[in-house]
């Protein structure tokens, strides 16, 4: 009796995939994933997003005879932008693509073995392509967010739906694309479409059955939430309503948290990124307009804010500040830093927020002449923000003013990666600007909420991409590396003294951490627009990297866009490694 029993439990682990007999991914794994080598178990290779690896194997003296490994690709006529980090455990790849889609491969063979296809209906609004930055692993799901806003959760071995969840309403202008964050054993998510007039938030569900533990708007004013026996429960009210925002503009306040988080056990605490206030005309929102343009810290356990540091406040540029916020240790503590779309690089205490440094990481800033290290406010150029449409000529159209950092960013989603062995962050940034002014405006549920127009320019004639190893102490460029096309994707930075990065032209790169000298290059047919990762299998060190040009700047690019419509989209990963 007993054999048959064991034998039909054994059955039925092979059918559903169960993890009765396999080890799934748990939070000590989760934790460790920054040390571990074996493997890629979160978005930032580590829940504090530093994007780096001890593996030393690939290194400055043999990086030269990487070759490829294999290639996948994503087939069908649904190329598109392709952001996507891929996570690897247990022998499986996975990897989202547009669209909402998810695959696993083997990740040593590249063979498929299953795919996910999210049926999502007409008319959904995502801002800045149809992308997807990735999933999360937790036991044995893959969990990913999709672009009508809602929240799937797969077995790993089959590809089957275990849960799905929706976030919210994609009809009101919401999506999500960001990958989800694993942190304490929760399972938290943003939400996109802040140029909707959307409410952003941070929620917190268990991870194996998408169940909520707790909301928590970044809007002041909205009302955060708790779960408890099946039961929503109030947990305290964002800020303080009408403190920042005027008359009833809170109630479609946008500060979207599109990117997604980080977190550090060491703090307790959650770290995302918020958005742009909406609309984009800021004379219709006079007042800092909280938690808009921020790093907000909540503490996972309570789901309530424990600090915010807002780095625009009233933005007026669409500067947003969603920027991931990368925990490290400096002068004896725990710090955190983000290099903002407004063109500054910040470093904060991680468990106070206090700012302990800013300063330029692009060459060009018009909207503020420096950062106040004691207030910790920007110092505007009243005549270079937007003016206001209601004191033009006509009452429809505000004064034309040249920005710079452009809204797409000195860095936008492209996550940077840091060095505990140079102590220096590698900053993908871009040096362009643009006209921009402000138009009337009112809110529609579901219709574009900007109040403003612009044309991106490029600044300079031979590059508008640099990566910049920059120096969190100093405020220095200790080098950089000009590229024609912008940097739209992530960074890889490794034990072995590399610096790994792709380029819109196609290629991957390696450099040199410490001089940023070019050691080795790949073409892979198609645009580059999302992070490399590396792992250790088999005795073998890998390097993987999603291609597909697309994302926000075909689509939104003015000048730029024309200036890169020659590159052809794709959708593939390529893996590598040492030739023997």
């Amino acid at each position: 009796m007993k054999r048959k029993l064991l034998a039909s439990t054994i059955g039925m682990a092979l059918i559903t995939g169960s993890s009765a007999f396999a080890a799934g991914v748990t939070d000590a794994m989760i934790e460790n994933d920054a040390k571990s080598t074996n493997d890629v178990l979160s978005w930032g290779m580590g829940q504090q997003g530093q994007r780096f690896s001890p593996l030393t194997k690939v290194n400055t003296g043999n990086v030269a005879k990487l070759v490829p490994a294999w290639s996948f690709s994503f087939g069908g006529e649904k190329q598109r932008g392709q952001e996507s980090q891929p996570l690897i455990h247990n022998g499986k790849m996975f990897v989202t693509a547009s669209y909402s889609r998810i695959y696993a491969m083997d990740s040593k063979s590249g063979k498929k073995l299953w795919k996910y296809e999210h049926r999502l209906p007409d008319g959904i609004m995502p801002c800045c392509d149809v992308i997807n930055r990735g999933a999360a692993l937790y036991d044995n799901l893959v969990i990913f967010a999709t672009l009508d806003a809602q929240i799937v959760a797969l077995n790993q071995d089959t590809g089957a739906v275990v849960w799905k969840e929706k976030i919210d309403d994609y009809a009101a202008g919401y999506s999500a694309s960001a990958a989800p964050l694993i942190a304490g054993g929760l399972l938290l998510t943003g939400v996109s479409g802040g140029e909707f007039g959307v409410i952003g938030r941070v929620e917190a569900r268990d991870p194996k059955t998408g169940k909520m533990v707790w909301i928590r708007p970044v809007v002041e004013g909205h009302m955060g939430y708790k779960y408890e026996n099946g039961k929503q429960v109030e947990n305290g009210i964002s800020g303080t309503t009408n403190k920042t925002w005027p008359g009833d503009l809170w109630k479609s306040g946008g500060a979207t948290t599109w990117l997604g988080g980080t977190y550090d056990p060491s703090t307790g605490l959650a770290y995302f990124g918020t958005g742009n206030p909406a609309p984009w005309n800021s004379h219709l929102r006079p007042g800092d307009n909280l938690f808009s343009t921020s790093t907000v810290a909540i503490d996972i356990k309570s789901g309530k804010i424990a600090w915010h540091y807002q780095r625009t406040p009233n933005d007026g540029w669409d500067y947003d500040g969603v920027n991931e916020f990368i925990t490290f240790d400096m002068n004896g503590k725990r710090m955190g830093a983000a290099a903002d779309r407004n063109g500054f690089f910040y470093v904060n205490d991680a468990k106070t927020g206090k700012l302990e440094n800013a300063f330029p990481f692009v060459n060009k800033i018009t909207w503020a002449t420096g950062i106040d290290l004691k207030t910790g406010r920007p110092n505007y150029v009243p005549e270079n923000r937007p003016g206001d449409p209601t004191k033009g000529p006509d009452g429809k159209k505000g004064n034309v003013v040249f920005s710079a950092p452009s809204f797409l960013g000195g860095k936008n989603q492209m996550p940077m990666a840091y060095s505990p062995k140079t102590g220096l962050f590698y900053v993908p940034a871009n040096e362009w600007g643009m006209e921009i002014w402000n138009e009337p405006v009112t809110y529609k549920k579901g219709a574009a909420y900007l109040g403003a127009g612009f044309t991106i320019k490029p600044l300079n004639d031979d590059y508008i991409g640099a990566m910049r190893a920059v120096d969190p102490k100093s405020g220095k460029i200790v080098w950089e590396l000009k590229n024609n096309a912008p940097l739209w994707g992530g960074v890889l930075a490794t034990a072995g003294d590399l610096v790994f990065y792709g380029v819109p032209e196609g290629y991957l790169k390696a450099v040199d951490a410490k001089s940023g000298k070019e050691l080795w290059q790949f073409q892979t047919g198609s645009g580059i627009v999302a992070p490399p990762v590396t792992w250790e299998e088999g005795g073998e060190q890998y390097v993987a990297v999603v291609s597909g040009w697309g994302g926000a700047v075909p689509l939104w690019g003015g000048e730029v866009a024309k200036k890169v419509n020659f590159l052809e989209q794709g959708g593939s990963v390529w893996v590598f490694k040492l030739a023997k």
